[in-house]
């Protein structure tokens, strides 16, 4: 019962959070300069049919008004329809949302597959070349703008090697699997198109890697300081002491006490890839979700702005909800 009440108060914060979040960005959005109603008309037409979109689209009722309306609309599944693509906004998502969930996925992996195992050899190695390393390149990672990694490997793997393909799109020199998941890789392997695999991996490849260098500095700090903090915690010593070896230490009493901490960071930065990958994605034309709000909000396009934030913000307090439950299972001091 104290596992359900407590799902039960996340997920009201959860709603009181989504809730905030869609305020913020709905007065945002309706303060920006410029009229969307002459994006629909065009600049050269009179006033009365300027005034008759502004008066179709809601746009001259109270900014209170106008967010009640959408939020109705929000509950009943609708995100609106966007001005700029003509589309409705649940349609547009449906293909630029699964690009953006693959992009973050394999980032994400990439990222623990570097960082965590580094940060654990440089906390068993300190002050060795490894230990130096893992110091470099969580400063590097922390240091460096996404945008400018992404178009320095764009200058060095495309332009200069030319081992790369062009920056553009998900896919190139193969047609598209067939959708199933949305994400081309595990639509590829489903369908078992392998052409379309290999295309598809080589066009990830670099944006994830940059998202990988930029999310993985933080998780290989904290994988390393907390594991130098536990493995000088006293029952370590006492099971070296007692002449356990030092593999056994290391991966049975030690890493494991590092786990929670570690996932809660991998939470952190999934969530924040979910929402946070828009330069990556302007700078390799992806498909996804933050080119597809970049593009909006360049066209004052506000239901995909709102949609884009309202989706983003609600995904990363679930991916956190889910780590929270996670922690119930595996310490049961939090429980």
């Amino acid at each position: 019962m104290r596992i359900v009440a407590y799902v039960f108060h996340r997920l009201i914060i959860l709603l009181l959070a989504v809730f905030g979040v869609s305020i913020i960005t709905f007065v945002v959005t309706r303060v920006l300069p410029g009229n969307p109603a002459y994006l629909i008309v065009g600049v050269q037409a009179d006033q009365s049919t300027v005034d008759a979109v502004i008066d179709r689209l809601g746009l001259d009722k109270p900014i209170l008004e106008q967010y009640w309306l959408y939020m109705r609309q929000l509950l009943l599944g609708d995100f609106g329809t966007s001005w700029r693509t003509g589309n409705p906004v649940s349609f547009d998502l449906s293909s630029r949302w699964p690009a953006t969930l693959e992009l973050a996925s394999i980032a994400m992996i990439l990222a623990i597959m570097w960082a965590i195992p580094l940060g654990l050899l440089s906390s068993i190695r300190k002050r060795s070349f490894s230990d130096y390393l893992a110091k470099f390149l969580s400063g590097l990672g922390v240091a460096i703008p996404e945008f400018w990694l992404a178009t320095l490997l764009i200058l060095v793997f495309f332009a200069g090697f030319e081992i790369a393909p062009a920056p553009i799109g998900r896919i190139m020199y193969a047609s598209p699997p067939e959708s199933i998941t949305g994400m081309y890789i595990i639509d590829s392997i489903i369908t078992a198109n392998w052409e379309s695999f290999y295309a598809s991996v080589a066009q990830i490849i670099l944006p994830a890697t940059t998202l990988a260098i930029t999310t993985g500095a933080p998780l290989l700090r904290v994988t390393r300081t907390f594991m130098i903090e536990v493995l000088d915690s006293q029952f370590i010593r006492s099971a070296r002491a007692m002449g356990i070896p030092k593999m056994s230490i290391i991966f049975r009493h030690a890493f494991p006490n590092v786990l929670l901490p570690v996932s809660t960071m991998i939470a952190v930065l999934y969530g924040y890839l979910l929402g946070g990958t828009v330069l990556v994605e302007y700078v390799f034309s992806w498909p996804g979700m933050g080119k597809y709000a970049i593009d909006s909000i360049n066209s004052s396009d506000y239901a995909p702005v709102m949609a884009v934030v309202v989706l983003s913000a609600t995904s990363y307090l679930l991916v956190y909800l889910l780590t929270d439950l996670l922690h119930l299972v595996v310490d049961p001091r939090t429980r």
